[in-house]
């Protein structure tokens, strides 16, 4: 498998990254892609919402980057940037949650509070790592979210890169040796195939962008790895030729995961209430302006008398930066909405183990542990194994180098839901202004009931509907 980026290649690119921002923009020679007429086919919706957006209607779109240290260079600010300049009429909400170093063996782990739960629209998505791990990122954003995927593969890193085997079923099994080549001919295609996902191929824009212009690798680079101010500009032209609207493509598929349901024309309050049976693991409000409260049942019960709908929020270290040191969290009883601190000592017999005590502002304490066992809180509200440990790796990414002998580790636990609300304040009733209900819930049918009035400010009710059941079984795509 392909292993993490080292530390001092990431530290690099961080420092370099920040006099390339002070630079005014080349003139770069512009890529030529040829026929593009086929790109985008996948991201229709999304894109369907950018294009449709007026002064009077403008549509909400969230798209998240994820990925490593790649994904956090600027060129997805460009991306951004070309984005809000062709659609200025859209409520863009656009996320970069990307952790340099973490791998796709890591960020399997670090999805499962900064990818499922933004519930994106759009993900763009890159990483390096096992490629089991890989799948595993694509498959839960299908089990768990509606969004459409725009996959990148790799970009050119040396000379060998353009005689390399693209013959998928000469890449199989996968070896060593021929790693980079499985992953970009064999691997990608076919998880992009098997979850109908648009597969960005900047590698082979890449090199023909190299050839075209007769450039070496190396001066799209900084290092072996990470781009230079060129190579930023290549990596973002080569995704924004894939973000493009054309009726010609027809329907995308997320079309059918999401459904939105007008008040006044698909539902209607009766006896104080509205009503509707819907499948899928999310449900949201449309609303306009107004003051009306407004309260919620699902299946009969409060959204928050449902264990799924509570959430985590990334663990920090004190000292340390955004890397979580432990991911992820579990639980074995019904949470509560709280702020959790851990206190952590090196263990002296041990300087790779580290014992703690845990307190929950609500729950109190919580009960101790050490790393290199597996740990039940007393209340059972907090479960960790051993190895979603990551200390170390973490805090040196932050620079802090060596741990500590004392920090702290906090976390929060917050709502993927509502019990009850009154429409927000609204400045711009142009945009498109929704409540998450409910967000989280086993992917099956429900009962939504909403009791309010006719005069509640809901203009509509809109069901996100992921296409894959985790249940293990093929991908049901349509």
């Amino acid at each position: 498998m392909r292993n993490p980026l080292p530390c001092g290649v990431f530290i690099l690119c961080s420092l370099l990254s920040n006099v390339f921002a002070a630079d005014q923009p080349a003139a770069y020679p512009p890529p030529e892609f040829g026929d593009t007429s086929a790109l985008g086919g996948n991201v229709q919706r999304t894109m369907r919402l950018l294009a449709g957006s007026t002064p009077q209607n403008r549509n909400t779109v969230r798209i998240l980057f994820y990925g490593q240290s790649i994904t956090e260079q600027r060129w997805w600010q460009a991306v951004a940037d070309d984005l809000r300049a062709r659609f200025p009429h859209a409520n863009l909400v656009i996320e970069n949650r990307a952790l340099g170093g973490f791998a796709s063996q890591m960020l399997v782990k670090t999805a499962e509070t900064d990818l499922y739960p933004f519930y994106p629209d759009l993900l763009i998505f890159h990483v390096y790592g096992a490629h089991d791990s890989y799948e595993d990122i694509i498959r839960r954003v299908r089990e768990r979210t509606t969004a459409e995927i725009l996959q990148q593969n790799d970009h050119v890193t040396k000379p060998a890169d353009f005689g390399e085997e693209t013959d998928p079923v000469k890449l199989w099994p996968p070896n060593g040796k021929l790693w980079d080549a499985f992953m970009n001919h064999n691997w990608l295609p076919a998880v992009s195939k098997r979850y109908n996902t648009e597969l960005c191929d900047q590698r082979s824009f890449w090199k023909r962008y190299l050839t075209d212009n007769q450039l070496q690798p190396r001066q799209l680079l900084v290092d072996g790895v990470h781009l230079n101010a060129q190579g930023e500009f290549l990596m973002s032209r080569c995704v924004e030729a894939y973000l493009r609207y054309d009726p010609k493509l027809g329907s995308a598929a997320a079309d059918g995961w999401v459904k939105t349901y007008e008040v006044g024309k698909d539902l209607a309050w009766r006896d104080g209430k509205l009503r509707l049976a819907f499948d899928g693991n999310r449900v949201d409000v449309i609303v306009k302006p107004g003051a009306a409260p407004a309260a919620v049942k699902i299946d009969g019960r409060r959204p928050s008398e449902f264990p799924e709908l509570y959430g985590f929020t990334r663990t920090h270290a004190k000292p340390g930066g955004k890397w979580p040191p432990i991911a992820p969290l579990r639980s074995e009883k019904p949470l509560v909405l709280e702020d959790w601190t851990m206190a952590v000592v090196k263990d002296r017999n041990d300087p790779k183990t580290y014992r703690f005590t845990l307190r929950g502002s609500k729950t109190g304490p919580d009960g101790d542990g050490q790393s290199n066992a597996r740990f039940l809180s007393r209340s059972g509200r907090i479960a960790i194994e051993p190895q979603d440990w990551n200390v170390e790796y973490a805090l040196m990414l932050a620079q802090v180098k060596p741990a500590p002998d004392r920090f702290s580790v906090t976390w929060s636990v917050v709502p993927h839901f509502v019990d009850q609300f009154a429409s927000p304040g609204i400045n711009d009733p142009a945009v498109e202004t929704s409540v998450t209900l409910a967000q989280g819930l086993a992917n099956a049918p429900h009962i939504l009931e909403i009791t309010g009035s006719d005069k509640t400010p809901i203009a509509a009710v809109r069901v996100y509907r992921p296409p894959l059941k985790a249940n293990g079984t093929a991908p049901r795509l349509q």
